[in-house]
């Protein structure tokens, strides 16, 4: 946003600058950051497990326990629980984080001037449909991939190309269409979440600096955890459909 000349809003990550070829955006760089935050804490909280826990160690243990009994709830399997388990809380951490990050204050007014103007140093991963599309399809790959080795393809394969009956022929494409259509549903409803919650704070700061943006971005804090869970919670919903037996199989 600048003050001269009014609001301006871009709809891609910018670049600001490169290394070995390849092109660094500003997303990337928030991206990378959110990754060491996330690994730091690993390691560091690694450290201070004890015998005896503390507040904050009790509390990821109560976190990741909740989780893991509503995984092994939803799956009907702690095997596939466990199994899954690191997938899904990375995924809710690192777009929790990446989407929360952005709204500390200051973070957003480090950057540099250039030729088109302020360009911030870091930005929301979620607002980049690169960050979005890359997470779903590793979602989309995990949940066909998984659907095979349990089920075996020709199995997996039924439940989309069945000539039993004209109505489970007609079913199967609906359902192989609207399993492609999960690659657009999950990569834009997170970017179109958080980027449009990224307009209506840089308008409302626009238009009215003092009071307004700050119940906007408590509101979008709150979007951003909840876009993280409903993420996390679809990647989890359709593996439990992708291990699910075929319509007329009985599952066991």
């Amino acid at each position: 946003m600048d003050s001269n000349t009014g609001i301006s809003v871009v709809l891609k990550a910018e670049q600001v600058g490169s290394l070995f070829g390849l092109t660094l955006t500003n997303s990337l760089l928030m991206t990378w950051l959110v990754m060491i935050i996330l690994i730091g804490f690993t390691f560091y909280f690694r450290r201070k497990i004890a015998l005896i826990p503390g507040k904050l160690q009790v509390g990821i243990e109560w976190l990741f326990e909740g989780v893991l009994n509503y995984m092994t709830e939803t799956l009907e399997s702690e095997h596939y629980a466990r199994k899954f388990f690191p997938l899904i809380m990375t995924i809710f951490l690192l777009v929790l984080v990446g989407n929360e990050l952005a709204f500390i204050p200051g973070i957003g007014s480090v950057g540099f001037h250039a030729p088109e103007g302020f360009i911030p140093l870091f930005r929301a991963p979620g607002a980049d449909l690169n960050f979005t599309l890359a997470l779903a399809f590793i979602s989309f790959f995990t949940i066909e991939i998984t659907g095979i080795v349990v089920l075996g393809f020709w199995k997996y394969g039924k439940k989309y190309v069945n000539f039993s009956s004209p109505i489970n022929f007609v079913v199967g494409l609906i359902e192989l269409l609207s399993n492609l259509g999960r690659i657009i549903s999950f990569s834009f409803r997170l970017f179109g979440n958080i980027f449009a919650g990224e307009v209506m704070i840089v308008v409302a700061g626009f238009f009215v600096s003092y009071f307004l943006p700050v119940p906007l971005e408590m509101f979008e804090v709150f979007v951003g955890f909840i876009q993280a869970v409903v993420f996390a919670m679809l990647t989890l919903f359709f593996i439990k459909l992708g291990i699910m037996e075929p319509h007329g199989e009985e599952a066991h």
